[in-house]
């Protein structure tokens, strides 16, 4: 178990590993099926914040249009070198991150969201803490320091009167964090669903706050496509976010096939999704496309946290051409659920 303190450079290189000036020789945008359908892959990791994107994967299986098969990683690094070398062309993830790479020159946009609130704050079963002041001199997991999760803490601390150095952060990949409260490597964590429900159901820890608690409709994560993308296949992208949209429209329906769907793809227990999915409040897939006045915060969030130097226009980074005027269910044939993909 790799539990890192934060160490802002060292975090700077691993994101930087991959310079966007020389990427790797050209890529197709998409490649094809064996029934001559467009196919793009899509990027993201096994948390409910990106739960639309297995969901988009497994209906656009028997579609007669765009397939689009979700690509998983387990950390964020590897997911934006991936993105940085053209290897994907399109991918959920951590906001603040988004905006790293754009500020590197990654040329990309936001074109909608993943989820509203979706993530919880941790602590141990026996920890008597109340708010963040009890865990002054404590160990801290948070996904990456390029994560809202990070940034929000922080501005929670300052709302209860802590110093940025009163808190240990380290970063480590979700799916390890609940190992680690257990074994009391760790204190507390902040992650997206079901990595903190996991501790909770199991009996190690128990929730301190959901994210809805500290920032009512909490973004996590973004859906960004390449500019490139966007040039040579808008229509592609039109398709990708109205599937993503209708997924969502249709999981808020649907929680239980939901957490059917999404368990292969998580490798997770199904009962450990449906618990989340169906907790009140803990995760929502509508309302997705991001407003001016969020995702602003989010880059004041980010200049103060350094991860940015400066602000980024809305108009740089944000593109929501894309978002469909209405959104109805998607059509999901349950036949194959739990059992594709079957590796």
């Amino acid at each position: 178990m790799d539990i890192r303190p934060i160490a802002f450079a060292a975090a700077l290189t691993l994101i930087a590993g991959c310079n966007p000036a020389s990427k790797q020789a050209a890529r197709p945008v998409l490649t094809k099926t064996a029934d001559g359908r467009n196919e793009l892959k899509v990027g993201f990791l096994p948390v409910t914040c990106h739960l639309t994107c297995p969901v988009t994967d497994f209906a656009s299986r028997t579609s007669k249009d765009n397939r689009f098969a979700s690509e998983k990683y387990l950390a964020w690094p590897d997911v934006a070198n991936a993105f940085k070398s053209g290897r994907l062309q399109a991918t959920f993830m951590i906001a603040p991150l988004a905006l790293k790479l754009q500020e590197q020159g990654v040329k990309c946009k936001i074109v909608y969201l993943g989820h509203r609130d979706g993530s919880t704050v941790m602590v141990r079963k026996d920890d008597t803490s109340k708010d963040l002041t009890g865990l002054k001199g404590k160990t801290f997991a948070i996904p990456s320091r390029f994560s809202n999760q990070y940034l929000v803490i922080r501005k929670l601390m300052e709302d209860q009167g802590l110093g940025e150095s009163d808190i240990n952060f380290v970063e480590l990949p979700p799916p390890q964090m609940p190992a680690a409260l257990a074994a009391k490597k760790i204190d507390a964590y902040f992650v997206g669903e079901p990595h903190a429900a996991k501790a909770e159901v199991t009996g190690v820890g128990r929730v301190l706050y959901k994210a809805k608690d500290i920032w009512p409709q909490f973004i996590s994560c973004v859906l960004v496509v390449s500019d490139e993308l966007i040039a040579k296949e808008p229509q592609v992208v039109t398709d990708l976010v109205r599937g993503i949209a209708e997924s969502g429209e249709w999981a808020e329906t649907h929680r239980n096939e939901a957490a059917k769907v999404a368990s292969p793809y998580y490798k997770q227990d199904e009962k450990l999704i449906k618990f989340v999915l169906n907790d009140p409040g803990r995760v929502s897939y509508r309302q997705l496309t991001p407003g001016d006045e969020e995702m602003m915060k989010i880059v004041e969030m980010a200049v103060k946290a350094k991860i940015i130097s400066k602000p980024i226009p809305v108009a740089q980074f944000l593109d929501r051409q894309f978002v469909p005027k209405d959104i109805k269910e998607a059509t999901v044939d349950m036949a194959d659920a739990g059992k594709y993909p079957a590796n």
